[in-house]
């Protein structure tokens, strides 16, 4: 199916016909089957579905971290299964941020120096990297945490320094999987309520989940099954969020 989308304006992300076999032969899986879908500038998405439906093989195209067998994928306008691997891995590190369920931060470093490591990769100055550090850990209020270690940190706090590392590189879409997996309900509320927050400042978000009430933050959730979008769910979100807000 073609995912709907408002009339004007060109989606920042679109997927046309999207099919993805692992494997040859006998032992072949065709894990997506011809996935559409478009995705606005500034929209939050949640994306669930069971396992097995796609949406995690979804994601890593999304995220340059695979390739389609076959259909087209524009981001930003350019056909990105059209890249080599080099110039795929300039585009995640240029305008993709990463969040994982399990945090990924090094245990032997501040949280500053955590949100620093992808400007480290980049090459940029020691100044240049602390500012925006700084920066980016106060967009998510762990300022005051920044020279505390991920142990002397909550599981909430450990992800906020976790996304405050993916905003640093001021990326244009965050893709978020399971993004509270691994938080209590008051932590994942905190989580949820940060990246709604993120995404009014202007930042798209992409997020993997299967939770319910989680989903309720995103504006749209996309529903995958047996490696198709099954169906689309715009604007009739978010009376969970403010309710747990409130």
């Amino acid at each position: 199916m073609t995912a709907g989308r408002p009339a004007t304006g060109e989606p920042l992300i679109q997927l046309e016909g999207i099919t993805k076999t692992f494997g040859s032969g006998a032992a072949a899986f065709q894990a997506l089957k011809g996935v559409d879908l478009a995705i606005m500038r500034g929209e939050f998405v949640a994306v669930m579905g069971p396992s097995g439906s796609g949406k995690s093989t979804t994601m890593n195209i999304l995220g340059c971290l695979d390739v389609p067998t076959s259909g087209v994928f524009r981001f930003r306008g350019v056909e990105v299964q059209k890249l080599d691997r080099d110039q795929r891995s300039l585009l995640r590190r240029r305008y993709l941020g990463f969040v994982f369920q399990g945090f990924n931060l090094l245990a032997r470093t501040t949280a500053l120096e955590n949100v620093e490591l992808p400007l480290l990769y980049r090459g940029e100055s020691k100044a240049q990297r602390r500012a925006a550090a700084m920066r980016a850990l106060d967009q998510v209020g762990l300022v005051p945490w920044a020279d505390h270690t991920p142990a002397e940190l909550s599981g909430g706090q450990q992800q906020r320094v976790a996304i405050a590392r993916a905003l640093v590189t001021e990326p244009d879409v965050l893709l978020a999987d399971e993004p509270t997996g691994n938080l209590d309900s008051e932590r994942s509320v905190e989580i949820m309520q940060l990246l709604q927050r993120l995404n009014a400042e202007g930042i798209t978000i992409l997020m993997v989940t299967h939770e319910e009430d989680m989903a309720a933050y995103a504006g749209t959730i996309v529903r995958f099954r047996d490696g198709l979008v099954e169906r689309i769910e715009r604007g009739a979100v978010g009376h969970a969020a403010e309710g747990a807000a409130g």
